[in-house]
């Protein structure tokens, strides 16, 4: 496995005792930039890591505590860090992701993300958002409750972060850059991982095995975390159940299930409660897509081992159990997807309510989906039709500045030739978004933000759309959790769908699917100035324009503003 892996391994384990017993605290951690030999699947490639970690090292803090976090930059590549699915009330400048909150760090530079964790507890994580950098810079963020505050279940025996993600043989900045100037898609992963390791069933990968050894009759607590670049994921441990205590750091109305679907962006917490005697057997945990797109994908399945442990049985005995394999669903099966999100549900108590917005001040329209672009003059493209891959939102491919940061030039006042305050409400061309395509597929290219006041109620509905094939996109909204009020299949009916949404306990979240050939709802309040990205997290499609910005105003109030950047913030 190599000393990486053990690290990284040993790390992971009993997460319980890991704080003082202090309320709100100040915690400070060193991420160093540099590059590091990695081998996988035979195969050894230097890559970008976090004080030479892969994954990266674990964050943990307690619900009202402050983080400062020093990025130093030793690789030629620009770095930036973005802290998902913290809410950064106020603190929109540690946001993170590259040319919208910050310029990146450059070789030799460095830059302290400071922020403080206001009304959340769960697990999250940290990523690269700069092009496909976060194929190796990720690691999770583990938010514990205020001191003396329990979870609303029983406290689990020990905690394990297990963090999906995949392996790349090639260079993924070659990769995504090759894609991007020939127009056509970018080659697939070589596997798919569990904490770094991709498995048994991979080629020369039988000793680069996860292994989580429980006890018997012990509860665990699970905090799942799909950091792929690319794909959603299916997940399940042979002959065990899985209930299901909180997605995206918000605990939900629990419930069991054998199989979950975790898109990437998306965390879960749930409880494994181990056999009461030993089973005289191992069980594989393994992951493997959900696919509805119509390109090419990466058809494996990564495993680990789930081991129970007893000092009564030899060695020779363990060595012999039974491995037992769960029976995951199809591809393909929406239904599946369908069946668990619609299980999602806000505990809606008083300690913990589902404080959705019931007056709606602005109602949006978005359709999300792939199209093209032109291929440049003289270039063959290996796009449709010699034309390049692209994607949008209302027809809106999203164009980041390069020389400076969305959120500097507005605070600045110098938005003037960055950015343009007149994204679209809704499509400007309607038609039939998951029927037969328009003859036309060219998207427009530009740099348009959604103008929201303070204190906005928004809903907003995203419309999948079969141009070049229809597909789940999972949108994931920084700075903001959001309720998701409804979801359907077929074109969205504004007349008759809002009569089913889901006031009382919706799930809130950070991170949703678009489902493949439908529609989700969801509305979320803008009470936090700045400017704030949403985008899809597959990176193919964020790399092709899926993406786009909101800029919050400030408030009257001067807890209603967003303060001046940092004296350190990096410079383009």
């Amino acid at each position: 496995m190599g000393s990486i892996g053990i690290t990284f391994l040993v790390s992971l384990m009993i997460v319980s005792c890991l704080l003082p017993s202090v309320s709100a605290a100040t915690r400070h951690y060193k991420f160093e930039m540099k590059m590091q030999n990695v081998t996988r699947l035979c195969h050894t490639k230097s890559i970008v890591t976090v004080n030479g970690q892969f994954p990266g090292p674990r964050i943990v803090a307690r619900e009202g505590d402050r983080l400062e976090i020093e990025v130093l930059n030793h690789v030629h590549n620009n770095i930036s860090i973005h802290w998902h699915g913290i809410r950064q009330v106020r603190s929109g400048w540690a946001d993170g992701p590259a040319y919208v909150t910050q310029c990146p760090i450059q070789n030799g530079q460095k830059y302290v993300y400071n922020f403080t964790i206001i009304g959340q507890r769960g697990t999250f994580w940290w990523h690269a958002h700069i092009s496909w950098l976060r194929s190796t810079l990720y690691g999770p963020i583990i938010i514990l409750p205020k001191k003396n505050t329990p979870y609303p279940f029983a406290k689990p025996y020990k905690q394990v972060p297990i963090i999906f993600g995949e392996w790349f043989n090639g260079d993924t900045e070659a990769i995504i850059s090759q894609a991007l100037q020939t127009g056509g898609g970018p080659n697939v992963s070589d596997a798919y991982t569990i904490n770094g390791l991709p498995g048994p069933f991979y080629n020369c990968s039988t000793k680069d095995t996860f292994k989580l050894k429980v006890k018997p009759g012990k509860t665990y607590l699970l905090r799942l975390i799909n950091a792929a670049l690319n794909d959603e994921l299916f997940f399940s441990i042979a002959n065990h159940t899985l209930q299901v205590m909180d997605a995206d750091g918000v605990y939900v109305k629990s419930f069991e299930t054998d199989t979950l679907i975790i898109t990437p962006g998306q965390t879960y917490n749930v409880l494994l409660k181990t056999k009461p005697h030993f089973p005289n057997a191992k069980f594989y945990m393994t992951a493997r897509p959900y696919v509805t797109g119509l390109g090419t994908f990466d058809n494996s399945t990564v495993a680990g081992i789930l081991e129970y442990e007893s000092k009564s049985k030899s060695k020779s005995h363990l060595k012999n159990l039974s491995l037992f394999k769960p029976l995951l669903p199809a591809l393909n099966d929406t239904t599946f997807v369908t069946n668990f999100t619609s299980k999602l549900r806000s505990l809606a108590t008083p300690q913990f309510p589902a404080n959705v917005p019931l007056n709606v001040d602005r109602r949006l329209f978005f359709t999300i989906g792939l199209g093209t672009s032109p291929c440049d003059q003289n270039k063959t493209c290996q796009g449709p039709n010699g034309t390049k891959f692209s994607a949008s939102v209302n027809n809106v491919s999203f164009i980041l500045p390069t020389s400076t940061a969305l959120l500097q030039s507005h605070f600045f006042g110098q938005s003037k030739g960055v950015y343009k305050p007149d994204f679209p409400y809704s499509p400007l061309h309607w038609f039939n978004y998951t029927g037969n395509p328009p003859n036309n597929t060219l998207v427009n290219n530009d740099t348009k933000l959604m103008i929201l006041p303070f204190n906005t109620s928004v809903e907003l509905v995203m419309q999948d759309t079969s141009i070049l094939g229809a597909e789940s996109h999972p949108l994931h909204l920084h700075g903001f959790n959001f309720f998701v009020v409804g979801q359907g299949f077929g074109n969205f009916d504004p007349i008759k769908d809002p009569s089913t949404f889901n006031l009382v306990d919706p799930i809130e979240r950070n991170t949703v699917g678009v489902p493949s050939g439908g529609w989700v709802a969801i509305r979320f309040l803008a009470d936090n100035p700045g400017v704030w990205f949403m985008h899809c997290h597959l990176e193919v499609h964020t790399s092709w324009g899926l993406k786009m910005a909101w800029l919050v105003l400030d408030g009257k109030l001067p807890n209603q503003k967003l303060p001046p950047p940092p004296m350190n913030l990096p410079k383009c």
